[in-house]
């Protein structure tokens, strides 16, 4: 019971990591631009649970609202 705990434990670990820097880079990327997406638990959660459709549509909603 506990391999499975720590083996879930990483896998949620590295999503939030990699959803951490591809926000991280898109914003490097896009600030010329006048894009800022917050890191905050919010959108990581979403990058990480949805990956890329999840950021894409964090954008979305950031050009709705703009």
């Amino acid at each position: 019971m506990g391999e499975i705990m720590k083996k879930n434990l990483g896998t949620i670990l590295k999503k939030i990591v990699f959803a951490f820097g591809i926000i991280y880079s898109i914003n490097v990327i896009l600030k010329n631009v006048g894009v800022y997406i917050p890191i905050n638990i919010l959108t990581l959660g979403i990058t990480a649970f949805l990956g890329v459709p999840g950021l894409l549509s964090i954008f979305a909603i950031f050009f709705i609202i703009n």
